[in-house]
């Protein structure tokens, strides 16, 4: 059996502090395709859920054509931002620290996010961190969580087993994930869904501090 330890991290919410462009490039689609905003509460809680799902979650009154077209103007709204350098994703304090000190140690990291191929390694190569992950799992090439395929293409990417594998996240779609993916499954709790609710849906533990995730991750389940 595999002795890889996994430790496979949520980007938006759990790495980074995406919200401001999310709920902007989010107001904008709408917006621009004719229709109400939704409320920025309700857009944080969908961050996670790949575009399409999270625009049918929110606007469930669209047809397959006017959700598609928002989806396509939310795209297309974010891109100009990333293009122009107006987009602002800071990694919460002390992330940068916990990966580089994570894989000195042995672990292979990885990423499982509902944003794009291109958004994830824009992200991470902002912030200089891209070369510390063996495996970037997207929306754009798997079902949204809270399926477990990009989990699971992880593990295999990884050489990892489920027993020696922790999914971290701040949404109740990555607790179903790590869940049905039978890995342990760690929440935090300065992202978009309050800790009760990562309990409620499969957290082992939800860490308040990046020191508390640390010595959660120390401490075998």
């Amino acid at each position: 059996m595999s002795s890889t330890r996994l430790a496979v991290f949520d980007c938006d919410g759990t790495l980074v502090d995406g919200q401001a462009d999310v709920c902007w490039a989010m107001e904008q689609a709408f917006t621009r395709a004719g229709h109400t905003p939704p409320d920025e509460n309700e857009v944080r809680r969908a961050v996670g859920l790949s575009l399409g799902v999270a625009i049918r979650g929110l606007a469930p009154q669209l047809s397959d054509e006017e959700a598609g077209e928002v989806t396509e103007f939310y795209k297309s709204s974010f891109r100009a931002r990333r293009d122009e350098g107006l987009l602002d994703e800071p990694l919460y304090d002390g992330i940068a620290d916990l990966l580089r000190a994570l894989h000195a140690d042995g672990w292979a990291l990885a990423v499982a996010t509902g944003k794009s191929d291109r958004g994830l390694t824009a992200c991470l190569a902002g912030h200089g961190l891209t070369d510390l992950f063996v495996s970037l799992q997207t929306a754009d090439r798997h079902p949204s969580k809270p399926h477990p395929a990009m989990l699971e293409a992880a593990l295999f990417e990884a050489g990892a087993q489920p027993a020696q594998a922790v999914m971290i996240g701040d949404t109740s779609f990555d607790m179903q994930m790590g869940r049905a993916a039978n890995v342990r499954t760690l929440g935090v709790a300065w992202g978009y869904h309050p800790p009760e609710e990562l309990i409620a849906t499969g957290a082992a533990q939800v860490a308040d501090t990046v020191a508390d995730l640390r010595a959660m991750l120390e401490t075998p389940e």
